[in-house]
């Protein structure tokens, strides 16, 4: 058997190697009472997971909100999972997942929880698309092979923003700050898997006076970035002078933003080009798993604000 220290040694490694451990959990049947679905969520936005306690509905509140509770003196919001994907479950509400994610802490009811699964991103598929966008991948559990196991991985931050909205507007051009001076036919190159995340990036790069591209994951950038390189050699150029930055989502399908990242810093053809990490995953283990693979900074989801100056400070070093 493994040791603890083990176990946590393995945990801490994965960010070096492509992988990552999934929350397995179930919500409830169909609309005929079959196919209780398998759905995920990352473990490192799950703070902790306790059974279901008593919850004070909130006068007013929007569809799917149960209420609150009062966990160790913090009042947390408590959403209703099923409600939101469109099952019922068998059992009842019986299990609440705190989580912690793009600055809040929120918790979400579902009927069980199965098991936690290590996984390679290369087993996760994109599925933009599905459940009306509440899905951003599917899982092969079991890996490569007929009749795994598929898991429906959530877009958590897409759920939270639609049930409460954020105060105010996503992108203020007051505060948003100066506009952001690339060189002449350079781009941000960014990558994020979720619609809603890829859609306030480009709202606020614009608002920046940034050209970008916008990829849906880190195996798509990592092309992309390839494809720009070979042309800049073509003409002579080094592939600085096309990408000014490159900006990343962390949790993405086939290649997260860890990886991407150190492709990036151990080739020496990128060695000019900066990599800003821009996640929903906060917490200072998060924050050093980034500084250990080489990223310039990292941005916690989502300020627009926070984001361009960022941008500013970064650029602004690499022009030096």
């Amino acid at each position: 058997m493994k040791s603890v220290q083990q176990e946590v040694d393995e945990r801490s490694n994965l960010t070096n190697s492509n992988k990552f451990e999934l929350l397995l959990f179930r919500l409830g049947a169909d609309a005929n009472g079959e196919h209780s679905e398998l759905f995920g969520i990352n473990v490192f936005k799950i703070r902790e997971i306790v059974a279901m306690p008593e919850v004070t509905a909130v006068a007013g509140s929007p569809p799917h909100m149960l209420g609150v509770v009062n966990l160790r003196g913090q009042i947390i919001t408590v959403l209703d999972l099923p409600g939101i994907v469109g099952v019922t479950p068998k059992t009842g509400l019986n299990i609440m997942l705190v989580t912690e994610f793009a600055r809040t802490t929120q918790a979400f009811a579902v009927e069980s929880v199965e098991e936690i699964v290590r996984l390679d991103w290369s087993q996760v598929l994109t599925a933009e698309g599905t459940a009306g966008g509440k899905v951003t991948s599917i899982a092969r559990v079991d890996g490569d092979v007929q009749n795994t196991r598929l898991a429906q991985v959530l877009d958590v931050e897409t759920i939270l923003r639609e049930l409460v909205p954020p105060d105010g507007k996503d992108v203020d051009m007051e505060t948003i700050g100066p506009k952001v001076l690339l060189k002449p036919g350079s781009v941000v190159l960014a990558a994020d898997d979720s619609v809603v995340a890829r859609n306030l990036i480009e709202k606020g790069l614009e608002a920046m006076g940034v050209h970008f591209i916008m990829t849906k994951s880190g195996k798509e950038a990592w092309e992309r970035l390839n494809a720009i390189a070979d042309g800049a050699k073509a003409e002579g150029l080094p592939v600085s002078d096309r990408v000014a930055m490159v900006l990343t989502d962390l949790e993405m399908p086939e290649m997260d933003g860890f990886t991407l990242t150190r492709k990036i810093k151990q080739d020496a053809r990128f060695a000019k080009i900066p990599v800003v990490i821009h996640s929903s995953l906060s917490g200072k283990t998060n924050e050093d798993h980034v500084k250990g693979v080489g990223a310039d900074a990292y941005v916690a989801k989502f300020s627009a604000e926070d984001l361009a100056s960022t941008i500013r400070t970064v650029i602004g070093k690499a022009a030096a």
